[in-house]
């Protein structure tokens, strides 16, 4: 091994825990406390751990750091690990939000307890790979062992119709891969290597191009998910245990964004300028129905997930807007959304564990009973609409600063889209928290629990901090996308010399 130790420890870790966890024997009230709280501690060490490789991070530096690679299986696979400006946050976000996934499922998940902290512990393993990887056969096998744990999550521990969830995200993800894979191979006989550092440095045939581009477009735009390959995505949430969505919101949705940046723009930057009229109006499309479709829902989790579309909508646009607002308005939307978004499908796990429904009609007045939840939720539903002061303006108004100066038919119907969320986002919270406190179901519901502001506390105050202060978010990821877009800008450039 050469190079650092902390990013294949942050891999390591994860494991570890899922092993000893396995360890335990029986099932006994107190071995599954043990269970939960092994898989609590393992959580928090990583994410402290992921702090120490921030505080190795230098964000002025544009390329890869703390770069390590192995030898031992080079024959089979490159072991290269590596992070820079666009990458380290999405791994700081992963390793923030598991262990309040593992606080949400302290006494919601009852059944295969140990069976279900340990999918959740590999699943941060094969997330944190995903961002970490500098090989693209190993990002492949990260990218898509991810589907196994949390098909399973959904599959075993969800809903009514968890299954027919289940096998919909699967598939779904799967087909799309594929098509990546077929990309993978086509890239490894043309570069003979798959090191993404010299894959990044390698060029392309416009024609090779075009083909790679739409392989990988099949997988990233399923996992974002982009309009019309998006309907897994609700049924997956609606199923889903609490801490499953905040996951897929978080950071699974966020996987297809990074692709684009890791892999489409910078390797295939003729098609990316090629295909982009296509993907701005993909992306127009989705903000703008998937938020209509959002105002007639009548399931908190789904209205949610319709506007997690609709957010990623603003996040393609401003990837492919092909210029410095757009794409660090799309990393900080990301970061911002997976926040915003866990949050969110927090705040309707607290209720539902409750009351043990989603329904929206169920409720109303819940300010009475519950004043505190009733001010955490109104944050989370005012920075998801992208009030000025929360984290969720700072990513949109980029994005639309973005897409402006690329093309401004473009940013002016998205922003038709900020209108719609603020419709649907209000409407979901006046009829939850406002309004009489008739139903007898809701007069003797407590108020959040210790635990639960714990959970919710954090992640309203960095809400909150990002939005006044975007800096650490901005500056980590500047140098790396001013290198990314070079290529990129350079092809738009011929394409205008071109007359094209």
């Amino acid at each position: 091994m050469s190079g650092n130790w902390v990013l294949s420890a942050l891999l390591i870790l994860p494991v570890v825990g899922a092993i000893l966890i396995g360890l335990l024997r029986g099932e006994s009230k107190e071995t599954l406390q043990n269970a939960r709280y092994i898989a609590l501690w393992t959580t928090i060490i990583v994410f402290l751990l992921s702090l120490y490789a921030w505080s190795q991070f230098d964000p002025a530096k544009p390329g890869f750091q703390l770069v390590e690679q192995s030898n031992w299986f080079s024959s089979v696979i490159l072991y290269k690990l590596g992070v820079d400006g666009i990458s380290m946050p999405f791994v700081l976000l992963t390793t923030f939000l598991m262990p309040f996934c593992i606080l949400a499922s302290w006494r919601s998940i009852q059944t295969r307890v140990k069976s279900y902290f340990i999918a959740f512990l590999l699943l941060e393993t094969l997330m944190i790979g995903v961002f970490e990887a500098l090989d693209l056969l190993l990002f492949y096998v990260f990218f898509e062992g991810g589907l196994i744990p949390m098909f399973l999550i959904i599959g075993v521990w969800g809903g009514k119709r968890r299954v027919y969830a289940a096998f919909k995200f699967f598939l779904y993800t799967l087909t799309g891969s594929l098509l990546m894979l077929l990309g993978v191979m086509a890239m490894y006989w043309t570069a003979h290597t798959s090191d993404i550092t010299v894959l990044l440095h390698t060029h392309f045939s416009p024609t090779m191009q075009f083909w790679l581009w739409l392989a990988f477009f099949a997988s990233f735009a399923v996992k974002m998910p982009m309009w019309p390959v998006h309907t897994w995505l609700p049924d997956a949430h609606v199923e889903a245990p609490t801490a499953g969505s905040v996951i897929l919101a978080g950071i699974l949705l966020k996987m297809g964004g990074y692709g684009f940046l890791r892999f489409s723009l910078p390797m295939f930057p003729d098609a990316s300028v090629y295909f982009a009229p296509m993907v701005f109006a993909l992306s127009v499309i989705a903000i703008i129905y998937t938020s209509l479709v959002a105002l007639v829902q009548e399931d908190m989790k789904k209205l949610i997930a319709y506007s997690s579309v609709a957010h990623m909508g603003f996040v393609t646009m401003g990837i492919f807007s092909g210029n410095t607002q757009g794409v660090q308005g799309a990393v900080f939307q990301m970061v911002s959304h997976g926040l915003v978004s866990g949050a969110l499908f927090l705040c309707v796990g607290v209720v539902y564990d409750r009351l043990h429904t989603r329904e929206i009609a169920a409720y109303g007045g819940l300010v009475k009973r519950m004043p505190r939840y009733a001010v955490a939720f109104l944050v989370f539903t005012l920075a998801n609409v992208g009030l000025p002061g929360t984290s969720g303006f700072v990513g949109e108004f980029l994005t639309l600063i973005g897409a402006f100066q690329a093309n401004t038919w473009v940013a002016f119907f998205a922003t038709t889209g900020v209108i719609f969320s603020a419709a649907y986002a209000l409407y979901l919270y006046r009829r939850v928290i406002f309004g009489a406190l008739e139903k007898p179901t809701l007069l003797t519901i407590q108020d959040v629990t210790f635990r639960e502001q714990v959970i919710l506390v954090p992640l309203l105050l960095l809400t909150v901090f990002f939005g006044v202060h975007p800096q650490p978010i901005l500056n980590a990821s500047a140098a790396s996308v001013e290198l990314l877009l070079q290529g990129v800008q350079h092809a738009a450039a011929a394409v205008r010399t071109a007359g094209l």
